[in-house]
């Protein structure tokens, strides 16, 4: 299987541990994720403006460069809803598709279906046979699924699954062998870009999504999200120091966990890039080299 893909700007920056840990993952699926060339950013959120088609400039041009493949792949949950979006409003408004169209000078008329890995794992190679190409098994791996805002919503456009009862990231981490932690805050928001203006808040946010997953006995929590990620992973570091706590939860990509369970090299994990260190927790399934820096 060969797909166009469409990392974004903080999976070649801030998250390379998604990026490195989805490709290697991929590959050891016989999916070749295929980058596109001289891709630019997607511009992060989906432009709410009817009045004005310049917001949608950016993720049309992405998405017509992937108009000979008809359908591109990413995993960050903000260009995978930026992009989706965009395509429902160039499919639906033949006035903003012609102006958007008109200035990029690309004849696109919307045929691209953005895809999440996760759609992908799902649809295409299916739980059950991947459970099959799983060599390690997480058993006894207690991990809580979290959603966040933008995979889910809006859910008429988006379609990615019941926006109030999802259960693909459950699914997924089934046919890894892990315990599946259920947790009321699974589709609550992390604080997402108040992290820049009021950190504070954010952190109030994310803590307490941490607080329920932990009080349900999830050992980690996985994510689809590079902000998401960080809220959650980083407001241990400051808000739960602050009120004292011991409690720390590693917040991998589900990706990471992905690429442990196909064995994969534990090179493209970049699991010291967390604040939360998960490898004492996943060291059975590590290499002897991951093992040992975990201790030190």
């Amino acid at each position: 299987m060969r797909l166009p893909y469409f990392p974004g700007c903080t999976l070649h920056s801030k998250a390379q541990n998604f990026d490195a840990s989805a490709r290697a993952a991929a590959q050891a699926l016989d999916i070749v994720m295929e980058e596109l060339p001289e891709w630019t950013c997607c511009g992060a959120t989906f432009s709410m403006s009817e009045d004005s088609a310049m917001g949608l400039v950016a993720p049309t041009r992405i998405l017509a460069s992937a108009k000979e493949a008809g359908k591109l792949l990413t995993l960050c949950s903000f260009c995978y809803n930026t992009l989706k979006r965009t395509n429902r409003v160039l499919t639906t408004d033949a006035e903003r598709r012609r102006k958007v169209t008109t200035f990029i000078e690309e004849d696109y008329q919307g045929n691209v279906q953005t895809v999440h890995l996760l759609e992908v794992l799902r649809d295409s190679v299916g739980f059950a046979a991947l459970a099959q190409r799983v060599t390690k098994r997480l058993e006894g791996l207690r991990v809580a699924p979290y959603y966040g805002c933008l995979l889910l919503r809006p859910a008429e456009e988006m379609g990615f699954d019941d926006p109030e009862r999802p259960t693909i990231l459950e699914n997924f981490l089934a046919s890894l062998g892990c315990a599946v932690v259920d947790f009321p805050h699974k589709t609550e928001c992390c604080g997402s870009f108040v992290a820049v203006s009021t950190p504070e808040a954010a952190a109030a946010c994310s803590a307490r999504i941490l607080d329920v997953a932990v009080a349900q006995g999830a050992e980690m929590l996985v994510v689809s999200c590079p902000l998401c990620q960080y809220n959650l992973d980083h407001a241990q570091r400051q808000a739960q120091a602050g009120r004292g706590r011991a409690t720390r939860v590693p917040v991998l990509y589900f990706s990471q966990l992905l690429a442990i369970a196909l064995g994969c090299e534990d090179a493209c994990l970049h699991l010291d890039a967390h604040v939360v260190d998960p490898r004492p927790r996943l060291s059975k399934w590590l290499g002897q080299q991951s093992q040992a820096t975990a201790l030190v």
